[in-house]
């Protein structure tokens, strides 16, 4: 790292007017005396929570200069060396001097790109009167690395892309009570949201720019977090399984017969190569595998998991009809309205399917678009049945979208999947 690139990034970041920002549902911690590590898929807002939280100790009487954000991926900061970042206090206290001995908030962003993060920031905390705050888009990277270095000093925050409920409030929606023309609006904008997902940027940007972004999303997410940093070698693999991935949301993911349909198509892999691949698709947030909900560990691992990926609007990239599937999207919706607040998650599988259950017979529920078809009705009124007998004090729910009156009084405790999203789960 270059020490005059460095003071002209670091005064270039200070003297830079903060942008305007929007409150998300998770906050960013302020004075917890820990580290404070945001972990999630790139774009989905990390830094803006930054930005925000800068915002907030302005408004409450710090100083601007006693804030410092850092990207670690900015190209003028490369290459960073093991032992660079003791440069970057150094070089903010020179150049504001009226920070030696005050608090001094750092804000670090794409932390894992800086070798020896973790040590330094261990470094820092015991030694230095500051409160840092990383970012991270790699789940065992960031969460493996705070926790083994800092030992109960951290704590680490996941960040997803916009919930329903903040995508309303991006796009200025309201939700008015009992209001029979808002809810027609609030319905359009559940299938403009499972079209397009959450990303920030594409919430707020022009309809016909959103594609090309998407795209331009899954080639960064495919190269910089997956390719460079695992160092994969087959690279048309990794983009056919990406691919796959965001193709089959809410699909059953049978690896034995995924890779017999690859070996079909001249792919040269084994086995324990898709594992692996798969598993650097977990790490980087792009995909969950729910397993099945099951008492003996054995038979969950033998069990096909359930697929999920990160962000509907994902699904777009990689389809040449992106209104197809809504069914699929919303089920992932549901899911991932559901991961926000807990990861113990699973499907169920047997005479009848159970979209997502928790492992303590508490909750289950099933997601339909589409109610109108007899054998579609048919099929979930049986799921719900088959759900409450095996779980008899459970809470269960059909979560809908498109209904007939008739079909829905069929059901107990049933919910239009705008109000489930919106967080209204336990009405």
């Amino acid at each position: 790292m270059n020490s005059d690139n460095l003071k002209y990034v670091v005064r270039q970041s200070v003297e830079r007017k903060l942008p305007q920002t929007i409150p998300r549902e998770i906050k960013l911690p302020v004075g917890t005396g820990k580290v404070v590590g945001l972990a999630g898929v790139r774009r989905a807002g990390k830094t803006f929570l930054f930005f925000h939280a800068m915002r907030l100790l302005l408004d409450s009487g710090v100083p601007r200069d006693r804030m410092l954000y850092l990207n670690f991926e900015d190209d003028r900061l490369q290459p960073i060396r093991e032992g660079d970042l003791d440069l970057v206090l150094r070089s903010f206290r020179e150049l504001y001097p009226n920070s030696v001995g005050e608090k001094v908030y750092l804000f670090l962003d794409e932390v894992q790109s800086a070798p020896g993060w973790e040590l330094w920031a261990r470094r820092l905390y015991d030694t230095e009167n500051v409160e840092i705050f990383v970012t991270g888009s790699s789940s065992q990277l960031l969460a493996r690395d705070l926790a083994t270095a800092l030992r109960g000093r951290s704590i680490t925050l996941e960040v997803f892309p916009l919930s329903f409920g903040e995508f309303l409030k991006f796009r200025s929606i309201p939700v008015l009570e009992a209001d029979a023309d808002n809810e027609s609006r609030l319905r359009a904008a559940l299938v403009e949201y499972l079209e397009w997902g959450g990303f920030p940027e594409i919430v707020l940007a022009d309809m016909a720019l959103r594609h090309l972004i998407l795209e331009e999303y899954t080639s960064l997410m495919l190269y910089r977090d997956i390719v460079e940093r695992y160092g994969v070698r087959n690279e048309k693999l990794m983009r056919e399984l990406l691919r796959h991935a965001f193709r089959n949301t809410a699909s059953l993911l049978n690896v034995s017969k995924l890779h017999r349909d690859l070996s079909s198509q001249g792919y040269q892999v084994s086995k324990n190569t898709l594992f692996e691949y798969l598993g650097y698709l977990e790490d980087a947030f792009l995909v969950f595998l729910l397993p099945v909900q099951e008492a003996s560990i054995r038979k969950q691992a033998h069990n096909p998991k359930k697929m999920h990926v990160i962000d509907t609007g994902l699904v777009s990239a990689f389809k040449t009809h992106p209104m197809r599937d809504l069914g699929h999207r919303l089920e992932t919706a549901v899911f991932l309205h559901r991961r926000r607040r807990t990861k113990a998650l699973f499907y169920y599988a047997d005479s009848a399917e159970i979209d997502l259950c928790d492992g303590e017979g508490r909750e289950f529920v099933n997601t339909c678009w589409d109610l109108g078809n007899p054998e579609t009705l048919d099929r979930e009124l049986r799921a719900m049945q088959f759900g409450a007998s095996r779980w008899p004090s459970a809470k269960g729910r059909l979560v809908y979208h498109e209904y007939q009156k008739q079909a829905v009084d069929r059901f107990d405790n049933p919910m239009p999947a705008w109000k489930m999203l919106l967080g209204s789960y336990d009405a």
